[in-house]
This record gives C-alpha cells, sequence and structure tokens, in this order.
C-alpha cells in the first residue's frame, strides 16, 4: 500500500493548517488531504490514524481516528475531519482521541519539543469494526490488529 498527502510530503514539518488552534498555538486545526492506493484486493474498510509517539505520556497520544471507511474510498480531502463527522464519506466513525473528542485534533507539542505524527491508512478484512464514538484509539488499534490485510503511513514532524 502507499499513503500520500497534498498537504505535506512524508518527513516534511507538518503545515499551519494541521496544527491545533488551542493551548498556546494558532494553526488552522484542518486535518491534511490523504490519499492511499494499491489495498489488497480483499480489503473491505480502511481504518486511519494520527498517532504522536513522543507525548510526554508513556503511551503517546491519538490525534485522530476513523474507522469503518468504505473499501470504495481511497482519499480525503483536507478539512475531512471535522468534530461533527459531516466531511466524512457515509458510514465512517470518528472515535475519541487523547483530546476527549472525536474529530482531527492537530499538532501541539511542548513548547520547545519536536515531535512525531505519523498518519496511517489500515486496510481490514472486515467491512465494519463494532465501535462507537468513545472507542479510544488504543481499542480502535486493538481491533485493527486482528484484522489489518496492509497498512501503510507517511509521518510529519512539528516543533
Amino acid at each position: 500500500m502507499k499513503l500520500t498527502s497534498q498537504s505535506f510530503n512524508h518527513g516534511d514539518k507538518l503545515p499551519e493548517r494541521q496544527v491545533l488552534n488551542t493551548m498556546g498555538y494558532s494553526g488552522e486545526n484542518l486535518s491534511p488531504h490523504l490519499a492511499w492506493s494499491e489495498a489488497p484486493a480483499e480489503t473491505k474498510s480502511f481504518v486511519i490514524t494520527c498517532y504522536d509517539p513522543d507525548a510526554p505520556t508513556g503511551s503517546g497520544w491519538w490525534h485522530w481516528v476513523v474507522a469503518n471507511l468504505p473499501a470504495t474510498v481511497n482519499e480525503l480531502a483536507e478539512g475531512a475531519g471535522t468534530t461533527d463527522g459531516t466531511r466524512l464519506p457515509a458510514g465512517a466513525l470518528q472515535t475519541r482521541t487523547d483530546f476527549g473528542t472525536s474529530g482531527y485534533g492537530g499538532a501541539a507539542p511542548p513548547k520547545g519539543e519536536s515531535h512525531r505524527y505519523i498518519f496511517t491508512v489500515h486496510a481490514l478484512d472486515v467491512a465494519h469494526l463494532d465501535l462507537d464514538a468513545g472507542s479510544s484509539g488504543a481499542m480502535v488499534g486493538f481491533n485493527v490488529h486482528f484484522h489489518s490485510l496492509a497498512s501503510a503511513s507517511i509521518t510529519a514532524h512539528f516543533n
């Protein structure tokens, strides 16, 4: 599988458009454009995550989790991760991030720190994961583990 973005290239600094607009930051808090290709033929759905492994929590930080994307979808527009989910394809489910809500939460590392933001798309062998909006990123990851056919990631950093 391949994952690309028109918002940034792998290894780039995350643009201000993808940075949080609170906690001392003044970004636009827009989820990035993401497009994926070369999924296995038996793919029945996708999950997208944005994870910061450098957060000072001992367990990282989930910035965005989208499950149950139909297998016919291979792209999300910039800004698709609104908290109300209305810019996502029918059937998609955003679950709770570590900000305590669903929807994309942009980069916001503690001042003076550089963090990585790993965007991953997972191709699954099931059409639907039995989750709800309150499911944590770890719970989604647990379910993905048992149904993953393939995945692809791109990483940006912000400081």
